[in-house]
């Protein structure tokens, strides 16, 4: 039995999300569109390990998800925030050559 997480490894997110790139590459341009796919896949992460928090708790603090789990939501908060950003530095700039 191949684990999913390994079959999934292989394949480039450029082949895997295709249909997702070219939808919102043709709506925002390629550079946004591209950025737009990854905070789609943070998001998913987010809530992947949120979901995994509920079962992986803190020996000390039941009622919070484990060390490890609070460190790679705070990661991806942080990368969400950063690719955000990045996109309405795109849309001013956009904006600002009245195109």
């Amino acid at each position: 039995m191949k684990a999913y997480f390994i079959e999934k490894k292989k394949m480039s997110a450029f082949h895997e999300h295709k249909e997702e790139l070219e939808h919102y590459e043709q709506m925002f341009g390629r550079e946004r569109g591209r950025l737009a796919v990854s905070l789609d896949r943070i998001t998913n992460a987010l809530v992947l390990a949120g979901q995994h928090g509920v079962y992986c708790t803190s020996q000390r603090n039941p009622s919070v998800p484990a060390m490890d789990l609070r460190m790679i939501h705070q990661e991806l908060v942080h990368a969400k925030e950063l690719v955000q950003s990045v996109m309405d530095e795109l849309r001013k700039a956009k904006e600002q050559r009245g195109v």
